[in-house]
């Protein structure tokens, strides 16, 4: 059985954690192909982000510990979105400002 990830309570997201996320360009469209799919799995978020597995696994425990996306076990696949509806009810309107359109797909 795999390990359960961290991923820190609506409450407990800190902006200081956010900004240093979002500050990396790679993690910026990382998040941004996410907005656009709504869901995708690690393996075909690589294949996007054109890096290797480990850099890959790096930039999205970033991601998840600072509260941005959240990772659920589906099988052997880790399938990653975003928290866009907690970032919202945290700090409304910051992905927008820093993503521009970081919308989720409707």
């Amino acid at each position: 059985m795999a390990k359960e990830l961290f991923h820190p309570l609506t409450e407990q997201i800190d902006l200081s954690a956010v900004l240093e996320a979002l500050s990396d360009p790679t993690r910026r469209d990382v998040v941004q192909h996410l907005l656009r799919v709504g869901e995708d799995s690690c393996g075909a978020t690589s294949a996007f982000a054109g890096m290797t597995k480990t850099n890959l696994t790096y930039h999205l425990a970033k991601l998840r510990e600072a509260g941005i996306t959240r990772a659920r076990i589906d099988g052997a696949r880790r399938m990653i979105s975003v928290r866009y509806d907690d970032m919202q009810s945290r700090f409304p309107g910051l992905l927008p400002a820093i993503l521009g359109n970081g919308t989720p797909e409707t």
